[in-house]
């Protein structure tokens, strides 16, 4: 399997690096659990629609089924004088029997609204698409605004199947 792998110049705070969008591994899980840890609870309870506490379980979990055909967690990470930090991710799962992919997305408190999430939806369709996957859906909570808009900006429509707490998110890929 090809890892995506996407390379773009961000600028935040000031502070120059490199973004690389790659495939998650199990050698993972130690940062990601750290980088789960670092978010805010605002931004941890959106992820997770809801709290979560156990977030080195969840960061295993994440990286659990790497290879599999159906299954992969991307991240995000600032290259900046020869270290690594993730400061976003996405894990998408491919569910049979409604033939669509669903996906959750979280990006670091400092890193909303530069693009980050965007590039890494991009990068998750691409890698979806080729598999080739037809259809990719997500629920997020009505309150979620900045999921919301992140979606509408990566072609993503209300689907009218949310609940009264949530909306659901479908986007057909085009191949």
């Amino acid at each position: 399997m090809s890892q995506p792998s996407l390379d773009a110049v961000v600028e935040p705070d000031e502070t120059k690096g490199t973004l690389r969008i790659r495939t998650a591994s199990v050698s993972d899980v130690e940062s990601l659990s750290i980088y789960f840890t670092s978010l805010s609870t605002t931004t941890r309870n959106k992820r997770f629609m809801g709290a979560r506490a156990d977030l080195a379980v969840v960061a295993a979990e994440c990286v659990a089924k790497a290879g599999h055909p159906d299954r992969f967690t991307l991240l995000a990470e600032l290259r900046q004088e020869g270290q690594s930090t993730i400061i976003g991710e996405t894990l998408y799962a491919y569910d049979a029997a409604s033939r669509h992919g669903d996906f959750a997305i979280s990006v670091a408190d400092v890193f909303q609204r530069k693009g980050v999430g965007l590039k890494m939806m991009s990068a998750m369709e691409r890698h979806a698409s080729d598999l080739g996957h037809e259809m990719i859906a997500a629920e997020t909570a009505r309150a979620n605004a900045e999921m919301r808009g992140l979606a509408k900006k990566a072609g993503f429509e209300d689907t009218g199947l949310g609940d009264w707490q949530s909306v659901h998110l479908a986007k057909r890929l085009s191949r």
